[in-house]
């Protein structure tokens, strides 16, 4: 199921042909995410965080003061030169950084090239990361971006205001359309080991893939990754990978063509156990760290889907 197969569809709510990205496209989200009034991305006890307290201590963070001790305050920051002058507990209190590097890191493996309704999932990936990006930019955030995948590995270092936007839709423009359709696969691994070694701590980091491939390299850097950052999985599937129909069902990898039987039920019963390890496990990788996680159809509404995976309605 990882094979691309492109094809065509019809949906008015969205502009596009659902297989190139537009970069006039992707200017008009800035836009629909003002209208929609999307969350800001705020750092640790943020809405985006979800119920886990960011670990991160340390660049990223101003001392603003020390306080007394209340309790429930966080054990790891008290101030003990403080404390022994004056006898009372005391604790430090931070203040983030104004401006907070977001980086998105954007798939575009050949698996990535791949749709039933809707959009590719590039297509997909490169509307979701211009939504967070022009959100971002609203809250006076930094806009950095890893594009990887067939060949691939592109850094673009945080910009602040709409410039930094519009140089990361320049690049998934340039990257994440079809043309030339890239024939090798990358992991992820060796991306999320590039980006440990220049991603500053404290920042905002959005996976977005169909993580297919995932090893125990990927659990060990989104764990060191989550460690001193705040980070979101978000996986693109099509609907496909979560109901497989019944019938016979051409497929290709850009080179070769084959056909699909999943009359068969012993083929269809394998295909949606493998499905549903591929959905739990990259899930459950993302969660045990404290990781914010998200799926996502090559059918929806990109903002729609931001909004819910922030939990908007729920946390306001």
């Amino acid at each position: 199921m990882s094979a691309p197969l492109t094809g065509r569809y019809s949906q008015s709510t969205q502009s596009g042909d659902g297989i190139h990205i537009s970069k006039a496209e992707l200017i008009a989200l800035e836009g629909r995410c003002r209208r929609r009034h999307l969350p800001a991305m705020r750092p640790a006890r943020s809405a985006l965080a979800g119920p886990h307290e960011s670990r991160f201590r340390g660049r990223g963070v101003d001392y603003l003061e020390s306080r007394i001790y209340l309790p429930g305050d966080d054990i790891r920051n008290m101030d003990w030169r403080v404390t022994a002058r004056t006898g009372k507990a005391h604790t430090k209190v931070f203040q983030e950084e104004r401006e907070r590097p977001v980086i998105m890191v954007v798939d575009r493996n050949p698996g990535m090239f791949f749709a039933t309704r809707g959009q590719l999932k590039t297509v997909m990936a490169a509307k979701i990361a211009t939504a967070m990006a022009w959100t971002a930019a609203r809250r006076g955030d930094r806009t950095g971006g890893v594009i990887y995948g067939g060949g691939v590995h592109h850094e673009l270092r945080p910009r602040g205001g709409r410039r930094g936007v519009l140089r990361l839709i320049q690049q998934l423009e340039r990257w994440c359309n079809p043309e030339p359709l890239p024939e090798q696969t990358d992991p992820l691994a060796d991306s999320l080991k590039r980006l440990r070694n220049v991603i500053r701590p404290g920042s905002l980091v959005v996976i977005i893939s169909d993580f297919y491939r995932l090893d125990d390299d990927c659990n060990r850097h989104i764990s060191r990754l989550a460690q001193h950052n705040d980070l979101v999985g978000c996986q693109l599937l099509d609907p496909i990978e979560q109901a497989m129909p019944a019938g016979v069902f051409p497929i290709t990898d850009g080179i070769q063509s084959t056909s699909l039987d999943t009359r068969s039920r012993k083929l269809k019963s394998r295909l949606q156990v493998r499905e549903r390890q591929h959905q739990i496990a990259p899930a459950d990788m993302f969660r045990k760290h404290g990781a914010r996680w998200m799926q996502v159809l090559t059918t929806d509404d990109p903002l729609i889907v931001i909004e819910r995976g922030l939990g908007i309605n729920s946390r306001g």
